[in-house]
């Protein structure tokens, strides 16, 4: 039997990095950004990294955050 869930993992991986590129706008690019990492992820732990995992697990949407913060007020009144 063919285990589906690396193809749905990848699927989302591309997903995200096809949409990363298309969007213009840096919010959009963002969401885009997590969900490619949300696809890479279950690759990382399939190799064992759980470390590594964990570590993008914390940072990816911290960093997300703060990146939405600043781009918000670059774009200001």
């Amino acid at each position: 039997m063919i285990d589906p869930l690396p193809y749905l993992f990848g699927a989302i991986g591309l997903i995200g990095a096809v949409g990363t590129m298309l969007q213009k706008d840096p919010f959009d690019k963002l969401i885009s950004l997590g969900i490619l990492a949300g696809g890479v992820i279950p690759f990382i732990v399939a190799r064992g990294y759980l470390d590594v995992a964990v570590t993008v697990a914390l940072v990816a949407p911290i960093t997300t955050i703060f990146i939405l913060l600043v781009c918000r007020r670059a774009e200001g009144p």
